[in-house]
């Protein structure tokens, strides 16, 4: 793989500042979009009034705890444009959830929001090592989720060429591969395993591609995903993070010469990390859910919004900002299975260390009597692994996971193709359990 560590020039001051540089303006900033949260947005005015705080309460960063949580549950009771803070006339851009899990969510983006939100998006294609001219394979969905756009917003800032071809059309995507010659391919890391079986079924050899770089994001991968991905296509795979309700892709990127943690870019995004159950903020360093407050967005002020994304935060390293941890998993997709804990990234790493199976796989949950059952759906590696090789795979990751977890699944290997492709995020898990009344 190339070296693709940027240069130190190319990087933002701020990217490199000392801590007391970037805590100083923090501060200040902080301070601006509590007042302007509070002052524009009658939702937080009612809720930083209830819990008896004001703007003009902080003074230090640690002040921010006093604040109330804003949690997906107030967006969507404030549909479609109660969270916005300034006229509907001054938003430049609208952007929601798909809403299949309910009513949806909606943000909105002023002109000056755009141009900071391709500012850090740049940021985070420059830290995985791609320069001005280079051509990138933007194969995030393109419409209301903000994953197409808000990258196309920064290859447009650091100067790329982008091929808009967002998900979809699978063997479509590996002939422009092939014919265009990106040097980077941006896209869920499901999605890039889905590519990486069309390279297969048309006889090429991903290794030979053009691709340096793979950013993804979008939904929790493991290091072992990462490895899986960078060996078959011979490139670096790193990892972007965003979601709507902070920003959109380009919250925190990790930087290709480290690979160690997403640097949140803090100058925009004040983290904290807190104990999911308690809401009580936990030191740097442990485990937690992710919160964020937004320190300049003009349309849409976010102030403590509870992620459900589990992680830690840890000192920079490429940079001066905090690294994130990969994300392990949420606290709202979290199954708990005859009383342990279980994530599907526990599951995945379960299966990526199992000889003989490919890295795709469903979680099948029922409860055909008094207890759950957890069925564990995946596929061989190729079709001439027979039957009896599957059911010694099947073996031996039910093992392992018993093992790692603690937990006893019913494992199914079937044949290549038999767990269903995405083509945006996975669909990880089937809840078939029977809705309690």
């Amino acid at each position: 793989m190339k070296d693709l560590t940027p240069k130190r020039s190319s990087l933002d001051p701020i990217e490199i500042a000392s801590r007391d540089e970037i805590g100083s303006l923090q501060v200040t900033r902080l301070k601006w979009s509590l007042r302007h949260a509070y002052e524009n947005v009658p939702f937080y005015r009612d809720s930083f009034d209830a819990a008896g705080v004001h703007p003009d309460d902080l003074h230090t960063l640690s002040d921010l705890a006093r604040f109330p949580y804003t949690v997906k549950n107030d967006l969507r009771a404030n549909y479609p444009f109660g969270m916005f803070a300034v006229p509907r006339e001054q938003i430049a851009r609208i952007h929601a959830s798909s809403g299949t899990t309910g009513q949806p969510t909606v943000v909105g983006y002023t002109r000056n929001d755009l141009e900071n939100w391709g500012a850090v998006v740049a940021r985070s294609l420059r830290a995985a090592g791609l320069r001005p001219g280079d051509l990138l394979h933007n194969a995030y969905g393109y419409g209301l989720f903000t994953g197409g756009l808000g990258i196309h917003l920064g290859a447009d800032a650091l100067g790329l060429t982008t091929v808009p071809i967002s998900g979809g059309m699978t063997p479509r995507q590996v002939r422009l591969i092939e014919d265009f010659k990106p040097t980077a391919i941006t896209v869920t890391p499901s999605y890039a395993l889905s590519i990486l079986d069309e390279y297969a079924a048309q006889g090429l050899d991903p290794r030979a591609s053009s691709l340096d770089v793979g950013i993804f994001g979008a939904e929790p991968w493991t290091n072992a995903m990462r490895m899986e991905i960078e060996q078959a296509f011979d490139m670096h795979a790193v990892d972007i993070y965003g979601l709507s309700e902070v920003m959109g892709p380009g919250v925190a990127n990790e930087c290709v010469e480290s690979k160690d943690g997403l640097h949140i870019w803090e100058d925009h995004f004040f983290p904290e990390i807190i104990n999911p159950e308690t809401g009580a903020v936990v030191a740097d360093g442990e485990q937690g859910e992710l919160v964020f407050t937004s320190l300049t967005k003009e349309a849409f002020p976010i102030i403590r919004y509870r992620t459900r994304d589990l992680t830690r935060l840890l000192p920079g390293t490429a940079r001066s900002m905090r690294r994130m941890e990969k994300v392990t998993g949420r606290s709202d997709d979290m199954i708990i299975l005859r009383g342990v804990n279980v994530f599907p990234t526990q599951i995945e790493e379960a299966l990526m260390s199992t000889t003989g199976l490919a890295p795709h796989f469903q979680i099948e949950l029922t409860r055909p009597d008094r207890m759950d059952q957890m069925r564990i759906l995946c596929e061989a590696a190729d079709n001439s692994i027979g039957a009896s090789d599957r059911d010694a795979s099947a073996k031996a990751l039910s093992v392992a996971i018993k093992q790692s977890i603690g937990i006893s699944v019913f494992v199914e290997v079937g044949r290549v193709g038999a767990v269903a492709r995405s083509e945006g995020k996975a669909v990880r898990i089937l809840d078939k359990r029977p809705k309690s009344k």
